[in-house]
């Protein structure tokens, strides 16, 4: 009997995890920790650059493909998978407010493309600087 105001309490501690890790997250929010990483990779680090970003974006790296080779040299504008001729929805979180809002998503689309584009994971300043980039897109 005794026990379920501890179970209720934890159950409510559970769904207030639950309702914290389940918010839509901003791009800024993902900027601001792309740049916690990159000050403690790089002792130099001076910021993004959405210059370098857009460079990043349309370079191949010695690979087959740039990120614009899917998401189109204008990341506003709907893209089209360079294999599979499947549609992508507009990179650029001012023309798709679900960019940059989860990040499960966030992370697992860094991780595909960074390793099909560079063959190797992407560093946080290489996606700080993407993204300060596509936010710079209108």
């Amino acid at each position: 009997m005794h026990t379920f105001p501890l179970v209720r309490a934890g159950l409510a501690a559970l769904a207030v995890t639950l309702v914290v890790s389940a918010r839509a997250e901003t791009p800024a929010d993902f900027l601001r920790s792309f740049e916690v990483a990159a000050r403690k990779e790089q002792a130099g680090f001076t910021g993004f650059s959405a210059a370098r970003g857009a460079t990043f974006f349309t370079s191949t790296h010695g690979r087959e493909w740039s990120c614009a080779a899917c998401h189109t040299r204008n990341p506003a504008a709907e893209g089209r998978h360079a294999k599979t001729d499947k549609p992508i929805a507009p990179l650029a979180p001012a023309a798709n407010a679900e960019r940059f809002a989860r990040t499960d998503k966030v992370e697992k689309w860094f991780r595909r493309n960074c390793n099909d584009v560079l063959g190797r994971a992407c560093t946080p300043a290489e996606k700080g600087d993407v993204l300060t980039y596509l936010m710079s897109v209108r």
